[in-house]
């Protein structure tokens, strides 16, 4: 299920930044882009859930979700760190847990 896949990829993107901060993710370019491909899956995969799953968990943002998987993809010599941070350091954690409990009702 695709819930299960973007739960995995936030997974994958707060593993990979554990004890970092925007700084040093930048300085690491192979962190920073295992980081970004998950990010772009976590986009991919909130494009396949089904409306009728979205509407059961209205706390989570899927069109900005898909929309900044879009603008990574098409736009990816334009990613900014500030903005990519705060994804990763606060909306990322807020998505797992709201991914969970969707799960859960499921």
């Amino acid at each position: 299920m695709y819930l299960e896949d973007m739960l995995e990829f936030c997974d994958a993107v707060l593993a990979y930044t554990a004890g970092q901060d925007a700084r040093s993710l930048a300085a690491d370019a192979m962190r920073l882009d295992a980081t970004l491909r998950k990010l772009s899956l976590i986009g991919e995969a909130a494009t396949r859930v089904p409306e009728a799953i979205r509407e059961l968990a209205p706390d989570i943002a899927w069109r900005k979700i898909v929309a900044t998987r879009n603008r990574m993809i098409h736009a990816y010599q334009d990613t900014e760190m500030t903005p990519l941070w705060s994804i990763v350091s606060s909306d990322v954690p807020a998505l797992r847990l709201s991914l969970q409990a969707l799960l859960q009702r499921l």
